[in-house]
Parts: C-alpha cells; sequence; structure tokens
C-alpha cells in the first residue's frame, strides 16, 4: 500500500473516531494465522475518551485502549498489513473501506438516518444534564443490539415484549436469543453490499422471531438494501407471519410454504439462515447455501439423528452401548464433519456458543464465511468417515467422492 493510501485511511478513522462512534469492525483477513477480526468503540475512562480495540486471534480475544492518534495510525496499518475490509458507522454516518490483492483502496460513505437519532439524543442530554460518559463507561451494563425499554412492534405481537417496551418475563431467554443473534448478524455486516440487493433465506424459519429481527436490523436500523425469505412446512405459521409482515409494512419481507430439500425459489443468496432444521434438513440448507455461492451462512443445527443410527466402530463400542453418550457425540461429530465440508468448499467455519446452556441444550452455531480458499482436508474426512463406517448427507451433496468404501 502507497503511503498516499495509508494517509487517506488515516484521514477517515480520525474523522470517525469520536465519542459518536458507534463501531468500527474488520472482516476478510488475509492471512488465516493471524489476527482474525477486530473491533473498535469509545470508552470514557479516567476522564476522557478513548478507543477499546479487540483482537481475535484464534480462540483468544486481546484488549487494548489507544488514544485517538495511537487508534488512527493503528487502524489504518491493520488494513495495510492482515484485512481488505473495514466497516465504520457513527450515529450519522457510515462508511466501509475495501483494499484489493493490489494495494487499492476504495472508501464508500454515506450519511444514515441516524442523524435524527444525534439531535434528540443531543437535545435529551441538554435536558436532563447527562453528558457523554455517562453512554461511554468502562464497565457499562450488557448492550442489547434491541434494548429494553424501546417497544418493536413485531416484538409486542410475538409475545416478547409488552406495548411499554419491557420484556414479558417468561420470554426474556427468547429476548436474549434474539439479541445474541443479531450480535451475529452485526458481525458479518461487512459481508453485506450496501450498493445493490442482498437476498437473504431463512430456511426453517418456524413462528420467524428471529426473522423478523433480522429484517428489523438490516434494514429498518442499518439501511441495508435486503430481501429476506423465510421458509417453513408449517402453512398456519407461514400464514401468521405473512400477515405481520403486511402489517409492519415489511415489504422485503416474505415467507414462503415449502421444504427445503426441493425449494427452488430464488437462483442465488448471499445469506443462508438455518436455525433449528431438523437432522438432515440442516445439510440440505447448507448444500444449497454452497451451490448458491452465499458469502455467509449461519447454522444452528438440530436432532442429529442420521449420524447416530449409522455410526459403528467396534473400539468405541464400550462407549457407545450408553445411549446419552452416542447421542451427544453424534450430534458432535456431525457439526464437526459439517464445519470442516464447509472449510474445503472454501469457507472460513467456526463453531460458536449461539446461546449459553442453561437456555437451550441447541447452543452450537456453524458460522461460515466465503473465503473463496478451499481447504486440503480431504484425507482427514475420509479417514474419519472410515473410523466411524457413516455417510452423512452434506457429504453425499457437496463431496461424494470423499465417502469411504465401507
Amino acid at each position: 500500500m502507497e503511503n498516499k493510501d495509508k494517509l487517506r485511511l488515516e484521514e477517515v478513522f480520525d474523522q470517525f473516531l469520536h465519542g459518536g462512534l458507534e463501531r468500527i469492525s474488520f472482516g476478510n483477513p488475509t492471512e488465516r494465522d493471524t489476527v482474525q477480526k477486530v473491533k473498535c468503540r469509545p470508552v470514557f475512562l479516567r476522564g476522557e475518551i478513548v478507543f477499546q480495540v479487540e483482537e481475535f486471534r484464534g480462540k483468544q480475544v486481546f484488549h487494548k485502549n489507544l488514544t485517538k492518534n495511537e487508534a488512527c495510525t493503528y487502524l489504518a496499518e491493520l488494513l495495510d498489513k492482515f484485512f481488505r475490509q473495514c466497516e465504520l458507522m457513527t450515529d450519522g454516518e457510515w462508511a466501509q473501506i475495501l483494499v484489493s490483492k493490489k494495494g487499492t483502496v476504495t472508501i464508500k460513505r454515506k450519511p444514515t438516518e441516524g442523524q435524527k437519532a444525534v439531535k434528540i439524543r443531543a437535545n435529551a442530554d441538554a435536558e436532563t444534564g447527562k453528558d457523554l460518559s455517562s453512554r461511554l463507561l468502562h464497565n457499562r451494563a450488557k448492550r442489547y443490539v434491541l434494548e429494553e425499554g424501546t417497544a418493536v412492534p413485531f416484538l409486542v405481537d410475538l409475545g416478547v415484549m409488552t406495548r411499554e417496551g419491557k420484556v414479558v418475563k417468561a420470554k426474556y431467554d427468547k429476548f436474549r436469543q434474539i439479541n445474541r443473534f443479531l450480535e451475529f448478524i452485526e458481525d458479518i455486516l461487512p459481508q453485506l453490499s450496501m450498493d445493490r440487493e442482498n437476498v437473504i433465506i431463512d430456511f426453517g424459519c418456524g413462528k420467524s422471531y428471529l426473522t423478523f429481527a433480522l429484517y428489523y436490523y438490516l434494514k429498518e436500523i442499518q439501511g441495508y438494501p435486503v430481501r429476506v425469505i423465510g421458509l417453513d412446512l408449517k402453512k398456519e405459521v407461514i400464514e401468521q407471519c405473512s400477515k405481520l409482515s403486511q402489517r409492519y409494512g415489511f415489504e422485503q419481507l416474505k415467507f414462503c410454504c415449502g421444504d427445503i430439500a426441493s425449494f427452488t425459489g430464488e437462483e442465488r443468496a448471499d445469506m443462508v439462515v438455518t436455525l433449528h432444521a431438523c437432522d438432515t434438513a440442516t445439510d440440505f440448507a447448507l448444500a444449497k447455501a454452497v451451490k448458491w455461492g452465499a458469502k455467509v451462512i449461519l447454522s444452528v443445527p438440530c436432532c442429529q439423528h442420521e449420524w447416530n443410527g449409522q455410526m459403528k466402530n467396534k473400539l468405541m463400542e464400550p462407549v457407545l452401548r450408553y445411549g446419552l453418550l452416542k447421542e451427544r457425540i453424534a450430534a458432535l461429530y456431525t457439526d464437526g464433519v459439517r464445519a470442516a465440508v464447509l472449510e474445503r468448499m472454501g469457507y472460513r467455519t467456526q463453531i460458536l456458543e449461539f446461546i449459553a446452556m442453561e437456555h437451550t441444550p441447541k447452543n452450537i452455531l456453524i458460522r461460515g464465511i466465503y473465503q473463496g480458499r478451499k481447504k486440503e482436508n480431504e484425507e482427514e474426512i475420509r479417514e474419519l468417515l472410515k473410523f466411524w463406517e457413516a455417510e452423512p448427507t452434506l457429504v453425499k451433496l457437496l463431496a461424494p467422492e470423499l465417502l469411504p468404501h465401507i
């Protein structure tokens, strides 16, 4: 990267690094073995604003607090050495920085609807005597993407909130789950485009708590051009969700009744979501996502019966004779192989905790971000399948050549 480009980057960061900064996030790392993700936000420490940086390296997270000048230099260096993409968001402006393989820097900027929020908040602060420090306290309470106290219409109709914006006590776990899901969406924003329509498909949407939240966050809050399709087998549920979508004026949120395996309603998808799709329905959704070339895959699997019914190994028989243990082993290996197959197809794949175990046992989320660099893990997958004498559906759909001759 040339010096003039570094100076351009430092100038952009200088303009965004202030108390109204909502977030800076980096994506598309150039190397897999170094820093994989970085976030930056303002905090208030010892009477002044500093900028806290979170670095994600493997399974570890490192924090550092920088002055504005230090942060400008540090963030520009990240784009020079470790990342090709950065998204910046304040109350009133959005920007995206792209760096090509040859080092060419492209900067896109536009104002957001949040400018109204700046004025409203400034007026409220003046009237109540609040200052910036009250919003940027280092040890602040848990921040939810959808905050309690502000009524969200679809959450009210779905029974999660009261009309006053208070979370219904019996639905607090669902409220946390929705916000946790939106945190994952927040992380993948750099993968979506502000310049063209992003097609998002939610397979097995059910009552669509998370589908509505996804649309509301991306379209209404962040202003992304999106078209979201929710698919489920239950006709009455689809009819109810369609009525709610029309009531809220969510014109680009549609619901269809149908089966994941036979769905042919779209020719492409930028993001595929599959939450608690039962057993091999998850595999069909993942396979469609890969064949569409989806940039983002978010999957919370459920009921991994297939592997449980297939796996055999004399060496492991002393453990497998216990049904509960066999069920858990089957679930872990099913999702592990799914992640390995996605990596082979060019996705940078992570297995993350969706929500704490005390809220739901279905707490594993598979996240795949398309990188185009296929992992050479064919022999590893083949040997594992041979060990367990298993032929899982996702391998049959995407990599049948890896199936061992059992």
